[in-house]
């Protein structure tokens, strides 16, 4: 069962997660609260007054917010006059530094200006599943923000759920086969399904392709003149790097077909054989992921989830590895920004 952010909610008096208490930490300027919900996430913060400079107060705060994401994975400022791209961008700045490009793309982005993008471009109607940006790559930005610039008139939230929860509720011998053999991830660019690959390495140049490639431990094959075949190798559980905590963080289940809606599944099965999807995923040695374990980890994604309402210039924090973030279908117009940042890379040797 999903979980949404209203008031009606009542905290769960048996869940002991380390995110369900306030912070011991005050401020003039500001209230915390975690909305009353059962999973507790977001931690949310609001000026206690008008014109609060958000981006003014995070600086002198910094160090303060950057500790409560290491203890909470998501953070919701709300009730602040921010209301651009510019503004977004600094704030982003203020907390973590240079913003980073959106590189060895999965899902369709716009830049709106520098490193600011645009939230995935599928259609409203599709929900987008639950997923750590970048997992199935060497390197993963550790922040990612979203600002709400444009509410949806009706749907249209992005839901969360804390990874190391998720990892705790997978069965055990699911999990202890996943750490043994690893996951294999396909993907297949330039056959006119999905992304090509001119988008997603940001160059025209195929030795550019076949040097990232390379470096970043991935076997290429161009099979015809413009279509590319990747396979790579990775762990499904990572070890975040400064709170030591375990969480699983992969894209094992967001890249797997059976998790596209039917219709959508059945479509791509008539136009093309599976072997071309545009992603796949099996286990690290070439096997297939079991249908049921598939299906038990959309469940505990579900479980795990909790969602809220956007409302405008709103800005959302993010763990990358702490907590998975997707996008519910939605009505009218929406407009929500994406910057990230803090390259991380899985240290070799």
């Amino acid at each position: 069962m999903s979980h949404t952010d209203n008031e009606e909610n009542t905290p769960n008096q048996e869940d002991t997660n380390h995110f369900d208490q306030l912070p011991d930490w005050q401020d003039e300027a500001v209230t915390l609260d975690l909305g009353g919900g059962e999973r507790l996430l977001p931690l949310r913060v609001r000026p206690k007054r008008q014109n609060v400079d958000l981006i003014e107060w995070a600086g002198i705060n910094r160090e303060a917010l950057r500790e409560l994401l290491l203890k909470y994975g998501a953070m919701l400022f709300r009730g602040f006059s921010l209301n651009s791209a510019g503004q977004f961008e600094e704030f982003i700045r203020t907390m973590t530094g240079e913003l980073l490009p959106y590189m060895q793309r999965s899902s369709p982005r716009h830049r709106v200006s520098g490193n600011i993008y645009t939230s995935t471009d599928y259609p409203p109607e599709q929900s987008i599943f639950l997923h750590n940006e970048n997992s199935y790559q060497r390197s993963w930005p550790l922040k990612i923000f979203f600002y709400c610039h444009v509410p949806a008139q009706q749907g249209g939230e992005t839901p969360l759920a804390h990874t190391g929860r998720v990892l705790e509720l997978i069965r055990p011998e699911i999990r202890e086969k996943f750490e043994r053999k690893k996951i294999l991830y396909v993907r297949n660019f330039g056959n006119g399904l999905g992304l090509p690959w001119q988008t997603v390495f940001q160059t025209e140049d195929k030795s550019e392709v076949e040097r990232y490639c390379r470096e970043a431990a991935i076997e290429y094959e161009w099979k015809g003149n413009n279509h590319l075949r990747t396979r790579h190798i990775k762990d499904a559980v990572a070890t975040h790097p400064l709170t030591g905590q375990a969480v699983w963080f992969n894209h094992a289940t967001f890249f797997h077909p059976t998790t596209l809606a039917p219709e959508i599944l059945e479509n791509l099965s008539l136009v093309t054989d599976e072997e071309d999807f545009p992603y796949n995923t099996f286990y690290g040695d070439g096997t297939v992921i079991e249908a049921e374990v598939l299906a038990h980890l959309r469940a505990v994604y579900e479980q795990e989830t909790l969602s809220f309402p956007w409302q405008a210039s709103d800005v959302l924090m993010l763990d990358n590895m702490l907590v998975a973030h997707g996008r519910a279908p939605f009505v009218g117009p929406r407009k929500i920004m994406v910057g990230m940042s803090e390259l991380y890379s899985v240290p070799t040797g």
